[in-house]
């Protein structure tokens, strides 16, 4: 709820815990951790980012590492952060399968990202691929996030099997190019008013954030915008405070978009001069 401080005009940003995945999340922020300069730079920029839950990949990560700290994996758990594996790099619903069964062994957590990818270039999701799989994986009993296109067909059909978040793309993995098409994107929230949408790949910087946000989505999850900054910790406080903003933006209730313009002073008293 919105409070107003008596001695300050100024709005503080609502408690705004969400549930996903049997989860109570304070932080509407998940980030992954591949590609950044040092383990130290990972860390620092999880601490300015606020996230509590972070993206693993199973196929890059050590999943017999001690948890002392000294690995990725260790020091991840030092901070109490909910990991969330991924199947990145499985192209069939097989290998995505057989991936996060690994992982839920492994890391003892049956929360997955779902990542099935149809080809090298784009790394656009394989929509039949992925249905399989998560229809597989609900099944199993796996909290399944869905990396999906911005198709709300496909989206819809990812609901309907009980995917725990579905999460469609800003643009391209890594691209960097924010939301490249809103329209779609706010369809898919339109659709599926219940369901926690996360826009997942595409971001490039905070205001790709905040306008997520401002459609109504309930998080954000990008690694690359924060990775491959130059300063990667300030970009993810960047990200933190887009978030919160965009999420605070939303529910102030925007005004309507107009094809011409409003005048905000009233015509009432207006000055008039004969010629």
């Amino acid at each position: 709820m919105t409070t107003m401080n008596a001695e300050s005009p100024q709005v503080d940003a609502p408690a705004d815990l969400w549930t996903v995945g049997g989860a109570d999340l304070g932080s509407r922020v998940l980030l992954g951790t591949s590609r950044y300069p040092s383990l130290q730079t990972l860390l620092d920029s999880v601490d300015a980012s606020g996230a509590e839950v972070v993206t693993v990949s199973v196929r890059r990560v050590d999943l017999d590492a001690s948890g002392d700290g000294q690995t990725l994996l260790g020091a991840l758990r030092q901070r109490g952060l909910r990991l969330l594996p991924n199947t990145a790099g499985c192209y069939t619903a097989r290998e995505a399968v057989f991936t996060a069964q690994l992982a839920r062994e492994a890391l003892e957590t049956d929360w997955v990202k779902l990542e099935v990818i149809g080809d090298d270039e784009t790394l656009y999701p394989d929509a039949v691929q992925l249905l399989k799989a998560a229809s597989e994986l609900v099944a199993d009993g796996f909290q399944v996030f869905a990396y999906c296109g911005d198709d709300p067909i496909t989206a819809r059909k990812l609901a309907d099997l009980g995917c725990a978040a579905v999460m469609p793309l800003a643009a391209p993995i890594g691209s960097g190019m924010g939301l490249v098409n809103p329209y779609a994107l706010r369809i898919i929230r339109e659709l599926l008013p219940d369901v926690p949408l996360v826009v997942d790949a595409g971001i490039g910087t905070a205001s790709d954030a905040a306008r997520a946000m401002e459609l109504g989505y309930d998080g954000v999850l990008l690694n690359t915008a924060v990775s491959g900054a130059q300063h990667p910790a300030q970009m993810a406080a960047a990200i933190r405070h887009a978030v919160t903003g965009g999420r605070l933006a939303r529910s102030a209730g925007r005004i309507p978009r107009r094809l011409y313009a409003q005048a905000s002073t009233p015509d009432a008293g207006r000055v008039e001069v004969d010629e």
